[in-house]
């Protein structure tokens, strides 16, 4: 019996590019992702790419990041970046609104938000 993973769930590599894509054009757009946009640099290509191949493997699907770049160690290669209370809500809004916005459903949408502050908060690195 095949169990559904996130990645099957989400819509594979098309739907979570289309994710990232609009994660990364929230945080271009919206004034209110400002403290999170400067941790990245100017021309977001990179950083695209670099979530698309991590959100692959995260969700169940292809490994596409650990088999360009090794483990993502995620903490310790965000460790360089001042990442504070402020910078992890906004990165979490960013990705949520992102998520409402290409139209994942609900129930999708908590089980991912859940593992997303998760992961955000290990990123801290900053008291706040």
């Amino acid at each position: 019996m095949h169990v559904a993973t996130s990645y099957d769930r989400i819509g594979g590599e098309t739907v979570i590019r289309r994710l990232v894509d609009r994660f990364y054009d929230l945080m271009d757009e919206d004034p209110d992702y400002y403290g999170v946009r400067k941790l990245h640099p100017q021309d977001l290509t990179h950083s695209r790419e670099k979530l698309f191949m991590f959100l692959c493997g995260w969700t169940g699907g292809p490994s596409l990041y650990t088999k360009k770049y090794g483990e993502p160690r995620l903490r310790t290669r965000h460790m360089p970046f001042p990442i504070g209370v402020s910078e992890r809500d906004q990165w979490l809004s960013c990705m949520s609104r992102a998520m409402a916005d290409i139209g994942l459903d609900d129930e999708l949408r908590k089980k991912l938000d859940m593992a997303f502050d998760q992961t955000a908060d290990f990123m801290r690195n900053q008291p706040e």
